[in-house]
């Protein structure tokens, strides 16, 4: 059954019905062609399992009755990942939608010392929204009952000094380490650079705040393939203990 958002908190847990407007109708019923007396699933993005039978179906809107409600617990581990923007915003999105299909929890758009594309602040609401819709489709095709959070833009300092995580984590080219690491129930902050990667004082700078360096193997990595493996990764390890603690 196709899984479709509504907005988080608008479902309260007193109603029978609700309503589906803006690009989730537009793609319900446009493109789906759903009707009158059909299922479909729905979830807030925040762990809200609906399953909703159809009733009436409008011009800019549709509407459903809840049949059945339930909550999908969010998995205890967590993926985040600070990425440094990219010169082809192609290759950033496509990042984006890879992460989010793995499980990622969290991406941090970041600006490091070699980071071609750095706009000023104001000009990232288009991007941000732009980037949320890519990161929600991704996440409707995968069928995630919780949406990643995508956070403001960071610089590599203020990504340094990022608190809440069980793991702080540095890929880069230069390094030979292979570190044990124990993901299952952990909060894991991986750093990405951007072409060219990470300078050697950003390293060390990442070292000095508790970040562990490692190695992503011995062939060099694009950017969004680095994302994506950092995540790939830990779903991976993941696969050998329980269902309960899949991404």
């Amino acid at each position: 059954m196709e899984l479709f958002y509504v907005p988080e908190g608008s479902v309260a847990a007193s109603v029978r019905s609700l309503m589906i407007e803006g690009d989730e109708f537009h793609h319900l019923s446009r493109v789906l062609r759903k009707k009158e007396g059909e299922h479909i699933r729905v979830t807030d993005g925040s762990g809200l399992s609906l399953e909703v039978l159809i009733t009436s179906v409008g011009k800019r809107s549709l509407e459903g009755e809840i049949l059945a409600r339930s909550v999908v617990e969010r998995p205890a581990t967590g993926v985040t990942v600070a990425i440094s923007l990219l010169k082809a915003p192609a290759r950033f999105d496509f990042f984006l939608e890879k992460a989010t299909e793995l499980g990622v929890s969290g991406v941090i758009p970041m600006m490091t010392q070699r980071t071609v594309s750095q706009p000023p602040r104001e000009r990232f609401k288009g991007r941000m929204e732009r980037w949320r819709n890519i990161m929600l489709s991704a996440a409707r095709q995968s069928g995630r009952f919780h949406l990643p959070v995508l956070h403001e833009p960071l610089s590599f300092r203020e990504a340094l000094g990022l608190k809440g995580y069980d793991l702080r984590l540095i890929p880069y080219e230069g390094s030979g380490v292979v570190p044990e690491l124990d993901f299952p129930g952990k909060k894991v902050l991986f750093l990405i650079g951007g072409e060219g990667g990470f300078t050697p004082g950003e390293v060390e700078a990442a070292s000095e705040t508790g970040f562990r360096e490692m190695s992503f193997g011995r062939s060099i990595l694009r950017a969004e393939s680095a994302g994506i493996f950092a995540v790939a990764l830990v779903r991976t390890r993941l696969l050998a203990g329980p269902p309960s603690e899949w991404l």
